[in-house]
């Protein structure tokens, strides 16, 4: 079986509190179409470059309490992104589930290594001199990642190896994430038909 012959992998998640109103749609086997609006202008732009270097299609809206700050918009966000990653995945047949991507960005060099293993675990080490990029507070990337690791259910581990300037850090940083991802999802017939001797990923 070619990889083309396989079953499109979709999701549509839909979250809404006293908070936020979230919609998102993803499809694993894109082509890195992305249409994005959390009203955060840099997460904006760092979701849509991690649908770009994931080959994802992605479709993010989110009307989210911005008056108060960042952080629940952000935060139930990157819970629906976690959610839609994990139902699109399914059973996880076929899927490599292991990968990795160093990516640099000009002064920036940053490493991601994922494991969909079934079960969460987030590890992240970067530091950051600003407190805010582009309405996005430094402080939430981490927030974000874990979140992503939490409802994705994967082991994720992400390191910003050296670096200077904030943006740079951390649009190296997503679109690792990005590339790691697009090889742990990938599928071939080769593969086993659940890649552990448990026979789940669950």
């Amino acid at each position: 079986m070619s990889s083309s012959r396989f079953s499109p992998r979709t999701a549509t998640v839909e979250r809404t509190t006293a908070e936020t109103n979230v919609s998102i749609a993803l499809t694993l086997d894109g082509d890195g179409t992305y249409d994005v609006d959390t009203g955060v202008g840099f997460f904006d732009h760092m979701l849509s470059l991690f649908a770009k270097h994931g080959a994802l299609d992605l479709t993010v809206q989110c009307d989210g309490d911005l008056e108060v700050d960042d952080h629940h918009t952000v935060e139930d966000v990157a819970i629906g992104l976690g959610r839609a990653l994990n139902d699109a995945l399914g059973d996880k047949a076929h899927i490599a589930r292991y990968g990795h991507a160093y990516v640099p960005m000009d002064d920036a060099l940053a490493r991601a290594v994922v494991d969909l293993s079934g079960r969460s675990y987030c590890h992240l080490e970067a530091a950051f001199q600003r407190d805010q990029v582009g309405g996005l507070s430094t402080e939430l990337v981490e927030h974000v990642w874990r979140s992503v690791a939490d409802h994705a259910r994967c082991n994720l581990h992400l390191t910003v190896l050296h670096g200077h300037n904030a943006h740079h850090k951390i649009e190296a940083l997503f679109k690792a994430a990005a590339r790691a991802l697009r090889g742990a999802v990938h599928r071939r017939a080769a593969h086993a038909e659940v890649a552990s001797t448990k026979g789940t990923l669950a």
